[in-house]
């Protein structure tokens, strides 16, 4: 039986590029990476690193939460959370840079791509948030601290989703054609007491105004 899908999938097929218009293309880390380094001496970690993301624009792509773009990362889509107790919202995937982990870089987050077709017509992401302050500095601090043969120091030996203290965040997407898209986003207070969350859905274009005619040399100075 042909279902929609692989009808979908045989038109992909004759394109010159053979992707969906939206998907999950959008990156979930792109602190970090070596596409945002421009240091003297190819030290991507320390150049742009976690506490930079959300304060610094990026040059060559963008990354945020359950998110999808389109195929050329020109218009992007992601969630925003606040507990009421992070000094910064959650907008991105937190880990250790590769100095930083005794087993080098690693995401340190519960996080879940629950269900994706091909075409990406139907999508499902889960994603699970502390209650309490998320523990940024703890992570760092444990894992800095460990040997590369001890364990690898996880959020859940924080204790913050001890008592199931955390929001469970699921966003889920379902398109009626390649550019009507439905997005349902549905917020689980997995604890016995009620608590704030806050939910921040945003849409914005990925950064291209220093791109094209820029020069190596004015890099520098857009980020001060």
């Amino acid at each position: 039986m042909t279902t929609a899908e692989h009808q979908r999938l045989a038109i992909n097929a004759t394109k010159e590029i053979p992707l969906a218009q939206w998907g999950p293309y959008l990156s979930e880390r792109q602190w970090g990476t070596v596409r945002e380094d421009y240091s003297s001496n190819g030290d991507a970690w320390h150049y742009f690193p976690f506490d930079h993301a959300h304060a610094r624009a990026y040059l060559w792509g963008e990354d945020g939460l359950a998110g999808i773009s389109d195929y050329f990362g020109n218009l992007c889509f992601g969630i925003a959370l606040w507990n009421g107790k992070d000094r910064i919202l959650k907008e991105r995937l937190f880990g250790v840079s590769n100095p930083q982990g005794n087993h080098g870089e690693d995401v340190k987050e519960l996080y879940y791509h629950l269900d994706n077709l091909p075409t990406h017509f139907y999508m499902e992401y889960l994603y699970k948030y502390p209650q309490q302050a998320f523990p940024y500095e703890q992570l760092r601090d444990e894992n800095y601290k460990r040997s590369k043969l001890e364990p690898e120091y996880e959020i859940l030996d924080t204790g913050v989703f001890d008592n199931n203290e955390y929001f469970d965040v699921k966003v889920t997407y379902a398109k009626q054609d390649k550019q009507d898209i439905f997005i349902r986003i549905s917020v689980t207070n997995r604890f016995t007491e009620a608590a704030d969350i806050t939910l921040l859905p945003t849409l914005w274009f990925y950064n291209r105004w220093v791109q094209g005619s820029f020069k190596r040399k004015t890099l520098h100075c857009l980020h001060q």
